[in-house]
């Protein structure tokens, strides 16, 4: 009978508790993924507090994106065998546990235990998140449930900077970790009253043993290949080449066997179909995109135009107000569009405010700083709603999950690709204009020889002088550098138009069904 029972589809929630368990679902999301970003700006204070270097300290972070990486795709087969509602129950009470564990960690061991924990149980929150939401929605609705979602997801990133320069500033850095506490425990508490009675099939599906373990080992090598090769220099590093050999060899191994797999742990067979892949693609694509430039934005202000962390944190913020103004509008609109041109939209403005940022000088005013944050809302509020319900599209119920799972690891995994690319380009650029620019720096150049002589006449000495341009000729470049990265962001949005109109998803409204039925 209770089989039966969870095999019945539940109906929609109505009234307050569909706006608990929007806020519940949503709050659990915030926390997930503010984590990935709040952490970044604390390095130093925690590095300090711990007695280790800033190298060791940034492995707070890559700890947590290894276990993430790797516990995203496996939400499918864990779904089977545990049930949705109960994983993610498990997920956020397991994720406050790990939260506080980290803010009582003594020692860099311990923190990164606690940080391996909290990546691994925070793997499902965001695909299951996804499913209880579009369950809880009518049908008709469902594009507005994903439209509450995004928001959750886009702002988080912005949030985590902003409120982990605050802490570390203000407070200590312990409490980065510990202000998921209560934000857990509501979330928990709201879950568990709204869906413990709306869980889905348990059944006891195998587990792919060899398939894990090769994902864990490509997923791991990779991932900590891309964290630590600026610091090591790259492929000149034994370590990294090693790294790269062992990640693409596991990977070959990995899609050999999941692909002939009688119960793959993740599977590969959606990539043959077109909406699945283009829209997987081209949102991952994007997303590392806007990750990258999320890192590079912030640190090319405290590291050369004289921001303070908690400073350059309130320029990015601008970004959730039309996000949130306008995803609701987007969750509306979408059902009766086709999600192809609201993306092209979206890419189109992104295109735009990385152009706008590709035209900064050393000398820029804060109006042309939050302009671009402000538009770059608007392309926002139709990134992540359209493209989901590109990559859904078509999909039966079954294995909604499954998509959903391997969709948001791809996209997890361009994030980390796309910050540790934005950083060593940005160095290669910077070093290549600074050698550009010192070519200048020579008595046959009037312009130079010009400046040199009004140095000395302010009083400087010709050493001085010659440190002075030095020190302009560094920043200058550094300016450069990140104007080259922001103008190919933009060429890319643009060019990434294409693999959107490589789809044809099927109408918005009975995309978000399919997925609201597979929440069932």
């Amino acid at each position: 009978m209770a089989q039966a029972q969870a095999q019945a589809p539940h109906p929609p929630l109505e009234g307050a508790q569909l706006v608990i368990g929007t806020i519940a679902v949503s709050l659990a999301v915030f926390m997930n993924v503010l984590d990935t970003s709040i952490a970044n700006v604390s390095i130093p204070s925690i590095s300090g507090d711990l007695g280790v270097s800033a190298d060791q300290g940034t492995w707070v972070i890559t700890s947590f994106a290894v276990a993430n990486a790797i516990s995203v795709p496996l939400t499918g087969w864990l779904t089977d065998r545990i049930g949705q509602v109960r994983l993610f129950m498990a997920s956020i009470v397991l994720f406050v546990i790990s939260s506080w564990l980290c803010g009582l960690a003594p020692t860099l061991p311990f923190l990164l235990a606690s940080r391996v924990l909290q990546g691994a149980v925070a793997g499902p929150m965001i695909p299951l998140s996804q499913t209880l939401l579009l369950a809880s929605y009518p049908r008709a609705k469902a594009p507005m449930a994903l439209s509450m979602w995004a928001m959750t997801t886009l702002i988080a990133p912005v949030a985590g900077p902003i409120l982990g320069g605050w802490i570390s500033d203000n407070i200590s850095w312990p409490w980065i970790f510990y202000v998921n506490i209560p934000v857990g425990v509501i979330a928990a508490v709201a879950t568990w009253m709204i869906f413990r009675n709306r869980d889905s099939v348990v059944r006891k599906a195998p587990i792919d043993g060899v398939g894990l373990g090769l994902l864990i080992v490509w997923v791991g090598s990779l991932q900590v290949m891309l964290d630590k090769g600026k610091d090591l220099d790259w492929f000149s590093s034994t370590t990294v080449v090693v790294l790269a050999l062992v990640a693409v060899i596991a990977l070959a191994f990995f899609i050999v066997w999941e692909l002939t797999a009688e119960h793959p742990v993740v599977d590969l067979s959606l990539f043959s179909r077109r909406n699945f892949t283009g829209g997987t693609i081209a949102l991952s694509i994007g997303y590392g995109l806007y990750f990258g430039n999320l890192v590079l934005l912030p640190l090319w202000l405290q590291t050369d135009i004289g921001y303070t962390a908690t400073e350059a944190g309130l320029v990015m913020a601008p970004v959730g107000l039309f996000a949130v103004l306008l995803s609701p509008i987007t969750g509306k609109i979408l059902p009766r569009t086709d999600p192809r041109y609201i993306a092209t939209l979206s890419f189109l403005v992104f295109a735009l405010c990385f152009w706008m940022r590709s035209r900064y000088t050393t000398g820029v005013d804060t109006y042309s700083l939050l302009l671009p944050t402000l538009i770059q809302g608007i392309g926002m509020a139709g990134f992540f709603i359209p493209l989901v319900s590109i990559t859904l599209s078509g999909l039966p119920g079954n294995r909604i999950p499954a998509a959903s799972g391997l969709s948001n690891f791809v996209r997890i995994m361009c994030g980390g690709i796309g910050t540790s690319i934005f950083q060593t380009a940005w160095d290669h650029r910077t070093i290549m204009h600074h050698a550009q620019l010192a070519e200048q720096a020579n008595a046959y150049n009037p312009v130079f020889d010009q400046s040199i002589r009004q140095m000395g006449a302010a009083g400087f000495s010709q050493p001085q002088a010659y440190g002075l341009f030095n020190s302009m000729a560094t920043q200058q470049a550094a300016q450069l550098g990140v104007n080259d990265l922001f103008f190919v962001s933009a060429g890319i949005f643009v060019a990434l138009i294409a693999l959107i109109w490589i789809t044809r998803p099927e109408r918005a409204g009975g995309d978000a069904g399919a997925a609201a039925a597979a929440a069932h």
